[in-house]
């Protein structure tokens, strides 16, 4: 069982435009998954439940949740209508708000959302596996402590499981921005000292990391400023 009382987690931190840069994912995608979308025939509730709706921000919880719906989504192209049956089922048999964020999600709750909605997908041997793939590689990016913390390490370059993990985020460190892992080194200061021409190797002597470590920086400053362009 997962703590979502911990304030940290649920509290407001990121705008739509923020998590959409962060996720690489459109902004129009995210708010039918935290917002719901209203057709002339039906109105689709969201997805996510929103840490606060006006204005609509997204809590770490949140922002986590997305990730994984993008895997399903995004990644697997699963019918958003089975991915709500399937969250629908997982409530229930977690009694949890946030079954996607449930850590037993990742044992049995991946396959019983398989098996609750077998004729909205491709429940053959090579669906499942191609699924079961594609979520390891997105979850495997979600590490959680003993303390019942989650720290999130977000795709820099390319959505692969060898993507290394050199930059995260936290809500207990900078207050949920990306940083240097195992620092609070800010990405966002790396990258503007850089743009101010100094050189990654003064910025690592000075900081105390590697080289790789800033370009890391750097590289998750630029992927995510031209994400937002």
């Amino acid at each position: 069982m997962n703590d979502w009382s911990n304030e940290l987690l649920a509290a407001p931190a990121y705008s739509p435009a923020d998590a959409g840069r962060i996720l690489s994912v459109g902004y129009t995608t995210l708010m039918y998954w935290i917002a719901g979308r209203m057709t002339r025939r039906r109105y689709y509730p969201a997805l996510v439940k929103l840490a606060t709706h006006n204005p609509p921000e997204l809590s770490f919880i949140n922002l986590i949740e997305c990730h994984v719906l993008k895997a399903l989504t995004v990644r697997h192209r699963m019918r958003l209508e089975n991915v709500r049956n399937g969250l629908d089922t997982l409530k229930q048999r977690f009694n949890s708000e946030h079954p996607l964020l449930d850590r037993r999600f990742q044992t049995d709750g991946l396959h019983l959302f398989i098996e609750e909605s077998d004729q909205l997908v491709n429940v053959s041997k090579g669906g499942q596996l191609a699924l079961k793939e594609i979520m390891e590689v997105y979850l495997q990016r979600v590490v959680w402590s003993a303390r019942g913390l989650v720290k999130y390490y977000p795709f820099v370059y390319k959505e692969r499981a060898n993507e290394p993990k050199i930059i995260s985020m936290t809500p207990m460190i900078s207050f949920g921005q990306s940083v240097i892992d195992g620092t609070g080194i800010s990405t966002a200061v790396i990258a503007s000292r850089f743009a101010a021409r100094e050189k990654p190797g003064t910025l690592a002597r000075e900081y105390g990391r590697t080289e790789e470590e800033i370009w890391e920086a750097i590289r998750w400053e630029g992927e995510y400023r031209k994400a937002a362009a």
